[in-house]
This record gives structure tokens, sequence and C-alpha cells, in this order.
């Protein structure tokens, strides 16, 4: 699929957005917006938001463009699980199939999916999944993926926002797949640096937050760009034991990233039904 340019007027520079997407919003666990602007290689973060319900979200995919933003949750799920399934092959078709789909039906189909096939290769996995190290889009818990891409895309496509590679939208509002554990564990490794279960937010947690932000301030990626904060901005990063603000910065980080790449970064083997995580690298895995 040809991807339009890059925003409705390109002598604007868009603005960035980072989404760490919950598939079940609300005061307690809410989808964080993370605002920014890039300058060069120098990202400057200007407001992280946080959104309690699906009402403010999709309010949030509706503001004026240009931007471009990174959102945490699957665009696609695998072809050889659609294939199996008998469902629709062109992408969407097939969001229009899922999107119809309770939560329920959901768990079953999957769940009857993996039940069949043996240990060790239960799930079904896109072409991304290795190189960016993600949850196959298919899995239902622990993180429900699954229920995230059903939450979040029929929203994307109603906002009427654009998703290069997979449906065409306004050129001024773009939307790319971001993965903000991709770039965490580029930074340390399989050091965990977050967690919901309060007795889990340990010391080590908070210091392994802080070397991401170090890092990431310093421009130690092979994104090439340095994040600009204010203190305030650095400990409230920090201090956010869920890590879920941090989260956002990183996907925004990502966007930044494919803002100033051709086609967006996406390779030129995208599988139009699958998607693709931003600045994942297809001969990494």
């Amino acid at each position: 699929m040809s991807t339009p340019p890059r925003a409705a007027d390109a002598s604007v520079e868009p603005r960035l957005l980072g989404v760490d997407f919950s598939s079940a919003p609300r005061a307690a666990k809410p989808i964080v917006a993370a605002w920014g602007r890039r300058s060069g290689v120098v990202l400057r973060l200007e407001a992280v938001e946080t959104l309690a319900s699906f009402a403010a979200f999709e309010a949030l995919l509706r503001a004026q463009g240009p931007w471009v933003g990174g959102f945490d949750l699957p665009f696609g799920l695998p072809r050889e699980l659609v294939e199996h399934l008998g469902w629709p092959q062109d992408w969407r078709s097939l969001m229009q199939h899922y999107a119809a789909l309770s939560r329920d039906e959901i768990r079953e189909t999957f769940a009857a999916f993996c039940a069949a096939r043996p240990a060790g290769a239960k799930f079904a996995h896109r072409a991304c999944d290795g190189p960016a190290g993600s949850s196959p889009s298919m899995k239902w818990v622990n993180p429900p993926v699954a229920f995230m891409l059903h939450a979040g895309v029929p929203r994307l496509i109603e906002a009427g926002v654009h998703l290069p590679g997979l449906h065409e939208g306004d050129a001024g509002r773009v939307a790319l797949e971001a993965y903000p554990g991709l770039l965490a564990r580029e930074l340390i490794g399989t050091r965990s640096y977050k967690s919901d279960d309060k007795a889990k937010q340990t010391p080590e947690r908070l210091i392994a937050r802080k070397d991401i932000v170090d890092a990431l301030e310093q421009g130690r990626s092979r994104l090439g760009m340095r994040l600009k904060l204010s203190h305030a901005q650095r400990d409230a990063l920090v201090a956010d034991a869920s890590g879920d603000r941090l989260d956002a910065v990183l996907c925004m980080l990502q966007a930044g990233w494919a803002s100033g790449q051709p086609g967006w970064g996406l390779p030129p083997t995208l599988d139009a039904l699958e998607g693709w995580i931003v600045s994942a690298l297809p001969h990494d895995g």
C-alpha cells in the first residue's frame, strides 16, 4: 500500500505523541499520553496527560494535526492464525470482523487454537515479534494484547487517522505501532523497571527507571535522539512505579525516530495484514 505524505502541511513540524494504552481505562489505570516536539536530534517532552475513559482517548485521536503517534498496542494479528481460522485476509475487513467479536468469543477462539498446538508453540506470532521481543498479538492475558487490539484499532479507524502500510487516513494524524519494551531493553537489558503490583515496586526497579531516563537524556540508543526534560518531568518519570508515564515517553521517542525516516522506518517486506512495530529491525530476529 502506498504511503501518502507524512503531514498535511510539510512546512509544519508535527507534534509527537506516545500512548501507553489500556484495554480497560479507569482512574486507577488510565491511558497515558506523552506529547513532545523534535528539533534535530533533540526531542523535548511538553506534556503528559492521563485519559481515564475511551471517550477521552477518542478525543485525543481527533486532536488537530499534524502529529505522529506511537501507540503501545498491536495493529494486526498473525497471518498464520488468520489463515487457520479462515478470517478475512484483507486488513480492513479483518479488523471489522475482529471488532464484531466479543472478548469472550476472542478468548475461546484463541484458547482453542492454542490447545491444539504442541507445548512451546502454542501461540502464532507476527513477523515483528522476534525482532521486537514482543508478546504475540493473540495473547489474551499477561498482557491482554488481543483485547488491546480489539479496543484500540477500531477507534483509530473510526477517528480517521492514517496507519502507514495498513489503512489510508488523514495524513496529518499518523498512528504507528510502538513497543516501549524494545527501547527499554536496548538501554537496560532484561532488568525489570515497572510493576502495577505495589509489593513489586522495589528500589531496584526505581533505579532501572532512573537508568533508562539517564540514557534517554544522553542519547544512548540507536534511535540517535536525546530526550529533553525539566527537573519536574524527570522526577515524575522516575517516581511512577507503574512505568506508564515512562512507557508513553518511550513510545513518543519511537514515533520521533519514525518521523524522520523514509517510509516511517517500516520495512519494505511489511506484511499488510500483520503490521509492524516501529524501529524493530527485520534482521534482529
